[in-house]
């Protein structure tokens, strides 16, 4: 089972100065600890901050685990620039985005991992068509999130989840590319989205609280 985590220093506790500092700790801690994939997404910074935040996270990982890849939700010019190792798309992307980002890094003779939010068994079947066209696709590795799996709760209001069902039709509309479950996760409910087909979990909150050993005890 692989884990991807996303960022959202909202959540640490602190001034704004102590919560960046505070997420780089934590993304240092998560990549000691064995996570596969981090996404930084901090969408309410400034270019300058989310490059230098960027920047400051990549190092944190490189240096305690090079194993653990780092997505950025922005501008693919701003990753390549940090040292990421791809971008994360939203399902709303332009479809150029895909082909600008893979291109960007080629020019730097790097492979592009892209990951894209899906919420319906059709966006899945377009981010795969996307992931399948242009001249390098074949040395792009693509990645998929699918959610919210269970009902999300945030303080505006309560999302329903798709459910496993829904999910395992997402696996295997997306199949070979890997799928990730995310929205409601918990170390509970995790094997049962396994079970489903999907090749891992995603979240934010899951991953604040220590969840990270539970989840690799649910899902060894």
């Amino acid at each position: 089972m692989q884990l991807y985590a996303i960022t959202n220093r909202a959540m640490l506790p602190g001034i704004e100065p102590e919560r960046r500092c505070a997420l780089i700790e934590l993304a240092r801690i998560w990549a000691k600890n064995g996570i596969d994939y981090i996404q930084i997404r901090e969408k309410d910074l400034t270019p300058s901050e989310l490059r230098a935040l960027a920047e400051q996270v990549v190092t944190a990982v490189r240096t305690t685990n090079p194993s653990t890849r780092v997505l950025l939700n922005g501008p693919a010019q701003t990753a390549l620039e940090c040292g990421a190792d791809g971008v994360h798309l939203p399902a709303n992307s332009p479809r150029q985005a895909t082909e600008l980002a893979r291109n960007l890094f080629a020019r730097h003779a790097r492979h592009a991992i892209i990951s894209y939010s899906c919420h319906s068994r059709e966006e899945v079947l377009k981010a795969k068509e996307e992931s399948q066209q242009g001249t390098q696709a074949a040395t792009t590795k693509t990645l998929i999130l699918y959610a919210p799996v269970f009902q999300k709760v945030t303080r505006e209001s309560k999302l329903p989840g798709h459910g496993l069902e829904a999910l395992r039709h997402a696996v295997e509309a997306a199949h070979p590319i890997p799928v990730f479950a995310l929205g409601g996760v918990t170390p509970e409910n995790a094997p049962a989205c396994i079970a489903a087909g999907a090749d891992g979990i995603a979240g934010i909150r899951m991953f604040l609280d220590g969840g990270l050993q539970c989840f690799r005890s649910a899902c060894p």
